[in-house]
């Protein structure tokens, strides 16, 4: 029996409507087809890619200005050859120590604005991961993310309570004086920060 979901992602910016997606297309089992609504033509782009690389798939269609179809045709054999695999390469790999180090609140250059909405989305991503992070170290302007005032608290406890270390530069917190501000994680400092790079198997800066 053919299984129908629909995603609507309208209105939400990247990478939402590929988690809400990837979230009911792991829960599949047997035949199926998802239907996501998005407003613009980045998310088709990122959807069909994900799509196409879990075995799905995948055509898009315009439905106006700025309303977009994606619909995924899952066929449950193949996705579950697409899991089999996904999970005996992550098998092989070494048990890897992964840090995220953030040194500013704003993700990229140009514009700040947009570089809030995207070192959100990172973070939230983040969240996302299979395989979560070991520590997450915020130092210089990074600080302003696990401080009163951030958009990502909630992410960053989310995170904390999954067992991610959130660490804090205690010199950085002073510096902005947002010491008393923190609201998720702990305080460190240059030396713990240096041992955590150096122990790392991997380190992501964004």
């Amino acid at each position: 029996m053919e299984h129908r979901y629909i995603v609507d992602a309208r209105g939400e910016q990247c990478p939402v409507p590929v988690i809400k997606t990837k979230k009911v297309l792991d829960s599949i089992e047997g035949e199926a087809v998802i239907t996501v609504l998005v407003d613009n033509e980045t998310a088709v782009q990122n959807l069909t890619r994900m799509g196409r690389n879990a075995g799905a798939g995948v055509i898009s269609k315009r439905l106006g200005e700025h309303e977009f179809q994606v619909i995924f045709t899952v066929n449950g054999a193949v996705h579950q050859n697409a899991s089999e695999a996904e999970q005996n390469t992550e098998a092989v790999k070494p048990e890897e120590n992964l840090v995220v180090a953030v040194d500013t609140a704003v993700m990229g250059h140009g514009n700040e604005e947009l570089g809030k909405v995207l070192m959100k989305g990172f973070l939230f991503a983040v969240t996302q991961l299979e395989k979560l992070p070991t520590t997450m170290l915020f130092y210089n302007g990074g600080v302003l993310l696990t401080t009163e005032g951030s958009d990502s608290i909630e992410d960053l406890k989310k995170l904390e309570a999954q067992g991610v270390e959130i660490k804090s530069c205690g010199t950085c917190l002073n510096y902005y004086g947002i010491s008393d501000k923190l609201k998720v994680g702990e305080v460190t400092n240059m030396y713990d920060i240096v041992e955590t790079l150096a122990a790392a198997s991997k380190v992501i800066k964004p």
